[in-house]
């Protein structure tokens, strides 16, 4: 079982508990994407004003909202391909069912790209620790997504390590710090400057020793497209290989939502540049641009496992492709 499972059974028992649970917290993701539904949803409205069926005119206009609400070029064109091909073949569709069509035809693309998705990370193995390796750029919200999943690994009842591997920023460790002094988690920590492969291996090496069962390691967020970078996380790999074998099981990228297209230049660089094979996507609420979510599981196929709708802990939600879509449309 892998850091995702973990956190998908806790939320399949927490709603097996309580439906009004569930309800709650569909409230809570559409309160989180509320400007991103209103800024969509006003673009989509004037660009079927006056019209009263779906034709080229009204599927440029549509083309331009899904482009400029951060969807992306790839995946609005493949969008905008498949109401096409509704409209061949339905003859006449009116304006007024396009809101359901666009609805059903992103839930199919998110669907696909998660079939297409490859296992994202090794399962948990009996008596050794779970490693995560957390990467982005500076100011994406890395050390907050590593409390939040600390404290709700706690609190499922896990014993986590955090290794604070960014040693460059003497307040990215003390932030990181306090966020584990409030989870409850254990922290392993050098002096600023000191060496991040060895702060990684401290931290598996105390985490074996002290049976961990997962281990979240920061590392340091400066500018993605920097070779010294991608070739101290390579190190920060290697070295964790010798603790454990096959660490890191999961090397997650965190993404800030609000940045719109710049995300997907990241994620582009960083995919390219070590095995990413998660994804977390923050700062959705205090943005308009939550389209990001749609176009980069599109187009990296690699899986967005969480997203942050908020300041508080429990809005470092799972994503689920279906609660997003109804969030977003509803």
């Amino acid at each position: 079982m892998g850091l995702f499972d973990i956190f998908r059974r806790k939320k399949e028992e927490a709603v097996q508990q309580d439906t009004a649970a569930e309800a709650q917290q569909q409230q809570e993701l559409s309160e989180g994407l509320e400007k991103t539904k209103q800024g969509f949803f006003s673009k989509l409205a004037r660009a079927v004003a006056g019209r009263d069926k779906v034709d080229e005119m009204v599927l440029d206009q549509l083309e331009e909202v899904l482009i400029t609400s951060d969807v992306g070029v790839e995946t609005t064109v493949r969008i905008i391909e498949r109401i096409e091909e509704r409209v061949a073949r339905d003859k006449y569709m009116n304006t007024a069912e396009l809101q359901g069509i666009l609805r059903s035809e992103i839930a199919a693309l998110l669907q696909e790209s998660a079939e297409n998705q490859e296992n994202f990370g090794l399962p948990m193995r009996e008596g050794e620790p779970y490693v995560v390796m957390v990467v982005g750029v500076n100011g994406a919200g890395k050390t907050t997504t590593i409390g939040k999943l600390a404290a709700q690994l706690v609190r499922a009842g896990k014993k986590v390590y955090i290794g604070a591997a960014d040693t460059f920023r003497a307040a990215a460790i003390d932030q990181l710090g306090v966020w584990a002094e409030r989870a409850g988690a254990t922290m392993i920590r050098q002096e600023m400057g000191s060496d991040p492969a060895s702060v990684a291996y401290d931290t598996l090496k105390s985490a074996v020793a002290n049976g961990a069962n997962v281990v979240l390691i920061d590392t340091a967020g400066r500018l993605h497209n920097k070779v010294g970078l991608m070739n101290e996380l390579s190190k920060i790999r290697n070295v964790m290989g010798k603790i454990i074998p096959d660490a890191p099981h999961e090397v997650m990228l965190v993404l800030d939502g609000s940045t719109g297209q710049n995300a997907f230049e990241q994620a582009k660089q960083f995919t390219s540049a070590t095995k990413v094979n998660s994804l977390a996507i923050t700062k959705l609420d205090g943005t308009a641009k939550g389209g990001v979510v749609i176009g980069i599981s599109d187009r990296f196929k690699v899986p967005v496992h969480y997203i942050g709708i908020g300041e508080g802990i429990d809005q470092l939600r799972i994503f689920d492709r279906e609660e997003f879509v109804k969030a977003l449309f509803d």
